[in-house]
């Protein structure tokens, strides 16, 4: 068991990544097309080359709720501890705000800014999101541009893949149908 490392993982939309260290986890991957792509864009976003490793407990227990959100369970992932020690005070917030969203829910980037104290901020909440290292342990895919349209998204398949893991949580967006039946 190694202190600091990263493992690649079976889920229902792909093989995702977690990147851990001793304050918690450093990084969260969603697919890309391939491991190596998948195992780069997690390092990069952990800060470090880590070994691959089978981990602590709490990477199991990460593997295991991750897994699970993403066949449709609707787990809010809170329990996992996340390192935050290289996000801006803003980013810490902004990810509290999208960690409290429960699964089959969203909420606006627009909402988001209003509960930080300014509407105007809408597009610094998205900008933020757009640098998340922790989906879907952090579910910016849960934060929707104005008109619940789904907005950008950083991970492979952009929009799509957003909707895709909305569907999967049994999110209805209004006037829409799932696009995953």
């Amino acid at each position: 068991m190694s202190a600091s490392g990263h493992a690649l993982f079976d889920t229902a939309i792909g093989r995702c990544g977690v990147a851990w260290g001793p304050q918690g986890l450093l990084a969260v991957q969603l697919p890309e097309m391939s491991d190596g792509g998948t195992t780069r864009r997690l390092l990069k976003s952990a800060g470090a080359s880590f070994p691959l490793s089978d981990g602590p407990p709490m990477v199991a227990q990460a593997i295991e709720g991750i897994q699970a959100l993403l066949r449709g369970e609707p787990r809010d992932l809170c329990e996992l501890s996340l390192d935050l020690s290289r996000l801006t005070e803003f980013q810490r917030k902004v990810y509290a705000i999208a960690r409290a969203i429960a699964p089959g829910h969203t909420r606006t980037y627009g909402e988001v800014a209003l509960e930080l104290g300014d509407v105007k901020l809408a597009r610094a909440v998205g900008q933020a999101l757009g640098h998340n290292p922790f989906a879907p342990v952090v579910p910016c895919h849960r934060v929707l541009a104005a008109g619940n349209r789904p907005g950008g998204f950083s991970a492979t398949g952009g929009a799509a893949t957003k909707l895709r893991m909305l569907a999967i949580e049994g999110a209805v967006l209004s006037e829409t149908r799932p696009l995953f039946d």
